[in-house]
């Protein structure tokens, strides 16, 4: 890893972070629905290791390919995340830092809280799945695990507030430079947050822990809702006035995130309300709650697609000359499509009886989900292997 003080660095590298972090997810997911965990609502280190001693080889191999693949991107995750604060340090307090600030930009500072909450997230599937024992002491966890989240949400909250308020008061904001969707960053943000927090609602068993987590998430959706549709608004109308900003075009996509964030925050509040507070939702809301949202990501993934071939992004931006940080966001849509599809087609489709757990039609749904993370984890490494060298970095981005 290059020396962070050499580099052309923008807080956009947060993203590599983060969408290592979303591959550590889609291999959890392998686990969480392939290996029983009777007593526990997530696979934990001795469920994996009951289902490794009595499986078949191919049991197996899926096995030790998750565990695998949990280790080594959330390796990477937390890694890049070390890089990234110690670029941030030197780059505070810089005249670069100084002219972002003054820029529609300023909420790409928003990138650190969304890692920080993603990197959260990647040490409870790391706890879960590598400690044995771990579940005997959560419930001492979670209020740690609640209080992190909110503090990160606090500096996510302050961030967002630092540049309403000085676009709100002293104007500036640029419409003709905000051709995308960049300025819902923000909304991913705290939604990470929100669905950090939701974790303790669907997991944990003591009726005060789970119903704080309830009310927290409840807090950070709302928030990330409304600036999300805020943000949809002004980048649709800038892109229908003065087109789109090439650049950005990655940002098109960055509605797919949002939407499994906040999917799973989702069911997960709606498993805390049935275990503890009387709430209920069948089968077919579920259903139709997946399935509304998988279909919004499907449609913002083709658009996204068409422009990105129309403008000549990845000739440019991907191929070309030109290294641009806001190329990671083209890694967050596969990585939450894995992920959301994942819960489509066993919570969904499977949950309310549409196809058969491990028949030919779930595998065959489940193989072209797993060719998408795949594709996703070719992107990651291309793109480190074009960002994080010493003589790419020492250039401008």
């Amino acid at each position: 890893m290059p020396d962070p003080r050499n580099s052309a660095w923008s807080p956009l590298y947060y993203l590599a972070s983060v969408g290592a972090g979303g591959l550590t997810v889609t291999f959890f997911m392998w686990l969480y629905f392939w290996v029983p965990h009777p007593g526990s609502p997530v696979p934990l280190f001795n469920h994996v290791v009951a289902a490794f001693a009595a499986g078949q080889p191919l049991s197996r191999a899926m096995i030790a390919l998750a565990a695998a693949g949990i280790a080594v991107f959330a390796w990477m995750n937390l890694s890049l995340l070390v890089w990234n604060l110690r670029a941030h340090r030197a780059f505070h307090g810089s005249e670069a830092e100084a002219q972002l600030k003054r820029s529609n930009g300023q909420t790409q500072l928003m990138a650190l809280p969304l890692a920080i909450a993603m990197s959260i997230n990647v040490g409870f599937i790391l706890g879960m799945i590598f400690v044995p024992g771990l579940w005997s002491v959560v419930e001492y966890l979670f209020p740690a695990a609640l209080l992190a989240f909110l503090l990160t949400g606090a500096l996510a909250l302050r961030q967002l507030g630092a540049f309403l308020g000085r676009v709100l008061t002293e104007g500036g904001f640029d419409f003709g430079a905000n051709g995308s969707f960049a300025q819902m960053l923000p909304a991913f943000a705290l939604a990470m947050v929100g669905v950090g927090l939701s974790a303790s609602a669907a997991m944990s068993t003591t009726v005060a822990t789970a119903g704080v987590a309830v009310v927290l998430s409840s807090f950070f959706f709302m928030a990330s809702a409304i600036v999300a549709a805020v943000s949809m608004i002004l980048g649709v109308w800038s892109m229908f006035r003065h087109g789109a900003a090439r650049e950005a075009l990655p940002t098109v996509m960055v509605v797919i995130p949002l939407l499994t964030v906040l999917g799973i925050l989702l069911l997960r509040q709606n498993h805390g309300l049935h275990a503890h507070f009387g709430g209920h939702s069948d089968p077919a809301a579920i259903l139709i709650l997946l399935t509304r949202i998988f279909s919004v990501q499907i449609l913002f993934g083709l658009l996204g697609v068409a422009l990105l071939r129309r403008s000549g992004y990845a000739a440019e931006f991907l191929h070309g000359e030109r290294r641009s940080a806001g190329a990671y966001a083209l890694v967050c849509p596969g990585v939450a499509l894995m992920v959301m599809g994942m819960f489509w087609v066993n919570k969904g489709l499977v949950g309310a009886g549409i196809i058969a757990s491990h028949g030919a039609a779930y595998w065959t749904l489940s193989a072209a989900l797993i060719a998408v993370q795949a594709a996703s984890i070719a992107l990651v490494l291309y793109l480190n292997r074009r960002h994080f060298r010493t003589s790419a970095l020492a250039q401008p981005a």
